[in-house]
């Protein structure tokens, strides 16, 4: 089946070249942060509105057929001229402006990202922002996404991004409970108090510390569970038990001494700890709206961290906080 208007299969066309730069669904996918399956359906709508079968898929290799081969070199004039059109663009519309969707898990969307935005929309008025709040590390783009907030230690190569801060959880309970139980000293400890945890699977109930070379696995148990950091944290305010919470959730408890961190010493290991790092897809120019979000997020964010760049993608010529796969034109 053809369609009668061409402009939806830009994007195809330009996947369909990469795919047959890279020589395979699963390399295109790292590139473009996305999932060999987005990338097969994107090949698929492509061949659907031309009618006609690009590539021969086997188990080991992917060819062109015969009207593949002659359809790619127009495809790659495509692409290249979106580039170029690109290029002028970006010398004719250096002011920030339009709409920036933004991902993030839920906790670190309210308690983290959101804070920050009413300055942000007061600075640049000509800019929209959507907060996209999903604990699902979402498809860049099959989602149209255009930065995702993540947690992990190992960001996605084929992604550009900015580490932000660095995300620890610690355990908390009231004074009040502590004025009817005994504080615990060692992990071992916990076994014997009614603890409040995550509660999503059985994995949650096993609270993994660590300190120097020693690392302790200890089960835990309680009669309250819940899957939402505030949750949680007006839980351990209230004296139901001693709760699992991010650092930047119990933060303003803590100084306040509403709630007391406890086994300071023994670092808290869950899932859920690494690196915040602001993510987007790898692109020749880096629009301005996404130039100025990156920069002030990064700005209110790094008072928190002294993170120093990952290896893999440190630069040393630059000041800025650590970039994974390829340097962009910030």
């Amino acid at each position: 089946m053809r369609t009668s208007s061409p402009h939806p299969l830009f994007e195809e066309m330009a996947v369909f070249v990469r795919v047959v730069e890279a020589g395979s669904f699963s390399a295109v996918a790292r590139q473009l942060g996305a999932t060999p399956s987005s990338i097969s359906r994107s090949i698929a709508r492509l061949e659907q509105a031309l009618g006609t079968q690009l590539l021969q898929r086997t188990t080991r290799k992917l060819g062109l057929t015969q009207s593949g081969a002659d359809i790619l070199q127009n495809c790659r004039d495509i692409a290249s001229a979106a580039r170029a059109v690109m290029d002028v663009g970006a010398r004719h519309a250096e002011a920030p402006q339009g709409l920036i969707r933004v991902c993030a898990p839920k906790a670190i969307g309210r308690s983290v990202v959101h804070p920050h935005m009413a300055a942000f929309l007061r600075a640049y008025p000509d800019v929209d922002v959507q907060l996209i709040l999903d604990d699902r590390a979402l498809d860049l783009v099959e989602h149209s996404i255009d930065l995702a907030v993540r947690v992990t230690d190992t960001p996605p190569v084929g992604l550009m991004g900015r580490r932000l801060m660095r995300f620890e959880h610690m355990i908390c309970a009231s004074p009040d409970y502590l004025l009817c139980h005994e504080a615990p000293v060692h992990p071992n400890d916990l076994a014997a108090h009614s603890c409040i945890s995550l509660g999503e699977n059985p994995g949650d109930a096993r609270w993994k510390f660590v300190k120097d070379s020693l690392s302790v696995t200890v089960e835990v148990r309680g009669r309250y569970t819940a899957n939402h950091t505030e949750v949680r944290l007006d839980a351990v305010r209230n004296g139901l038990g001693i709760g699992s919470l991010p650092a930047f959730t119990a933060r303003d408890d803590l100084q306040r001494g509403h709630i007391v961190q406890l086994l300071p010493q023994w670092r808290f290991v869950t899932h859920y700890t690494g690196s915040l790092w602001l993510l987007y897809t790898p692109t020749r120019y880096v629009p301005a709206k996404l130039r100025v979000f990156i920069d002030y997020l990064t700005a209110c964010l790094r008072p928190s961290t002294q993170a120093q760049p990952a290896s893999r993608s440190a630069n040393p010529a630059s000041a800025q906080p650590a970039m994974t796969g390829i340097t962009p034109s910030l």
